[in-house]
């Protein structure tokens, strides 16, 4: 039996989306405790000083809306009707800066003489029941639409590239799954310019 098509709309992370945004990350699918705060950071919570799920999803929550009220954290809702499904995170480099230290360490081959990116995306969400229906790359469409319209530049992404299966352990969908996947950024326009750890590309779009 057929899935009903969807309708998706898209709209961007804001003081007035915000409640849309805790519902989405509300739901308890493995994300919940993150409130896509992670790369939001120059560096991980420290775990002696939040030691369980609950009390880091306390703080990522709290953080997280304080930077919405300032403006410093963007990203794109998807929504099936009025309903929250997805979500993509992006941002200007300052705004996600713990890839700075992973792009330094991992990237291989070193990217020396690459061109600097502008722009990062980090992180996808789609509820359970929605995924494999193009929520994802509904979200990478209009995150690429949004930056054109803050006034465009390099874009880089950090997908997952399903042609190396061979390579991964029992973690890595769930751990690098997050980024998309190679072929979604492919459709896009991206270009692979490196490897960001054996199993992510690392991918660049000018917009």
């Amino acid at each position: 039996m057929k899935a009903e098509p969807l309708s998706l709309t898209t709209r961007e992370l804001t003081t007035q989306t915000w409640p849309d945004f805790e519902t989405l990350f509300s739901q308890g699918n493995g994300w919940d405790f993150c409130w896509c705060m992670a790369f939001q950071r120059d560096k991980p919570l420290p775990g002696s000083l939040h030691r369980t799920r609950a009390e880091r999803s306390v703080v990522n929550h709290r953080d997280k809306r304080e930077l919405v009220c300032q403006g410093r954290s963007h990203g794109v809702l998807v929504y099936d009707g009025g309903a929250p499904i997805g979500w993509c995170q992006y941002g200007r480099k300052d705004e996600l800066p713990l890839m700075d230290g992973r792009r330094g360490r991992f990237a291989k081959p070193p990217l020396d003489g690459v061109p600097a990116e502008d722009w990062r995306v980090t992180c996808f969400v789609v509820a359970k029941k929605y995924r494999r229906r193009g929520v994802a790359a509904t979200a990478l469409r209009a995150v690429l639409a949004a930056i054109g319209d803050a006034g465009g530049g390099l874009v880089e992404g950090y997908p997952l590239d399903l042609a190396t299966k061979d390579r991964w352990g029992p973690g890595t969908w769930s751990d690098y799954g997050h980024f998309g996947t190679v072929s979604m950024f492919e459709a896009e326009g991206f270009t692979r310019v490196g490897m960001l750890r054996p199993t992510n590309a690392i991918m660049h779009k000018d917009v």
